[in-house]
């Protein structure tokens, strides 16, 4: 019961305050822009805190090389498994492939490490998130777009701040007092906007095909267990690690996935269906997932 306890605890916060983007929506009825916010997200505040969280990072560097590794190896490993089964399936890869191989590792799972496993814990998820997002906006996007050129994500602002982050914690460097007061400002905007926007998003989204998204949200969910820990296994990861990086992996369908799919014209009520279902699971699957780790 203790444990059940100290789990609601961790996760509350973070349902709640999506509930508020919703309920902002749906019962107040009052506006949102979510492209604006999300913009701000993106563009500005999320870059930010991956920026100072990897400047900042405690965690030792053989064991930073390790998470990096393995977070790698086991989006390679999610991508190829959840490929063969849409080719078996004879499902279309541009609408089901990135939103099943890619979760919600920004709006749930950085909140949501940070309140369970602490700052050494966030500091690896944002890791994580980094990996999550030079391999989604690189080969996702192509493949979410039928073609183009992969190399468009250099452009994104998100991307640089991992970059940019890498290079002064591999460099030893530190940032200005001043500006780094700037950035930290920046950068704690980046989840309460990112959790409110996640449920302003689930209120505006019309989903279909729930029978189907009901199934391919749990084949989703028991690959992007089984991969991280099988990975972090291998990788002979420490508990706290291994406890973030299933976290990590195994998110809910990101709303970003279905504003992908809608700008791409990749049947994005689909994937809207994916979005639903899997973050209503994630209620469950979360906490059962906490709850084995801590």
């Amino acid at each position: 019961m203790t444990l059940l306890l100290e789990v609601a605890q961790i996760v509350a916060p973070v349902f709640l305050i999506a509930a508020i983007g919703y309920a902002w929506v749906r019962v107040l009825g009052w506006g949102y822009d979510v492209e604006f916010v999300s913009r701000l997200s993106m563009t500005l505040s999320t870059p930010c805190l991956i920026f100072m969280a990897l400047v900042r990072s405690q965690v030792e560097p053989e064991l930073l090389r390790d998470t990096v590794a393995a977070a790698i190896a086991a989006y390679v490993v999610v991508g190829v498994a959840v490929w063969g089964l849409l080719r078996a399936l004879d499902l279309d890869i541009q609408t089901f492939w990135a939103p099943l191989s890619f979760g919600n590792t920004g709006n749930l799972g950085l909140p949501i490490a940070l309140f369970a496993f602490g700052q050494l814990g966030f500091d690896m998820a944002v890791v994580i998130f980094a990996v999550m997002a030079i391999m989604s906006f690189t080969f996702g996007v192509w493949v979410v777009a039928g073609g183009g050129n992969p190399l468009n994500a250099v452009r994104e602002p998100l991307v640089w701040g991992a970059v940019a982050g890498s290079v002064f914690l591999a460099m030893g460097w530190s940032v200005p007092p001043p500006l780094a007061g700037s950035l930290d400002l920046v950068g704690q905007m980046a989840i309460p906007l990112m959790l409110i926007t996640l449920g302003v998003a689930i209120s505006r989204l019309q989903p279909r095909a729930l029978g189907r998204a009901f199934w391919l949200c749990l084949v989703k969910l028991a690959i992007c267990t089984a991969a991280p820990l099988a990975v972090g296994f291998a990788f002979g990861l420490p508990r706290l690690a291994l406890g973030v990086l299933v976290l990590q992996v195994s998110t809910p369908v990101a709303v970003t996935s279905y504003m992908l799919a809608n700008k791409f014209n990749a049947r994005p009520d689909e994937v809207a269906g994916l979005v639903v279902v899997s973050t209503l699971m994630s209620v469950v699957t979360i906490p059962a997932t906490l709850a084995f780790f801590l």
